[in-house]
């Protein structure tokens, strides 16, 4: 069974005021996607991202966005360089390919071996 996380790839403070309690402590932040399996890593290209509000913990969907939230989310999402997308093979793969490698080398050198007598 595969595992996903979100990992944060950028946070930020922001100053902007709070559409709730209208403080001006929210966070900005960017998540990316990674995927563990036993046989391998992979991180996707998918970017989410989430503000919320350090003062009354409430998250602040992009429909309750000022104008002024908007601006800053653009330039930090312009600022956000994730991982590339990738696969990475564990440990675990190397050894069972080179297991079923060997399996097959010798299933046709004994084949081989019984066709020559």
């Amino acid at each position: 069974m595969s595992k996903e996380k979100q990992l944060v790839i950028k946070e930020a403070d922001i100053t902007n005021n709070c559409p709730e309690c209208f403080n001006q402590e929210l966070s900005l932040t960017f998540y990316q996607k990674h995927t563990f399996n036993a046989f391998f890593h992979r991180t996707t290209g998918e970017v989410t991202h989430e503000i919320k509000c350090k003062t009354c913990n409430s998250t602040i969907y992009p429909v309750n966005w000022t104008e002024d939230i908007e601006r800053v989310f653009e330039y930090y999402s312009k600022l956000v360089q994730p991982d590339r997308p990738s696969v990475r093979f564990t440990t675990l793969f190397f050894i069972l390919l080179i297991a079923l490698l060997c399996l097959v080398a010798a299933g046709v050198y004994f084949y081989l071996e019984h066709f020559n007598q």
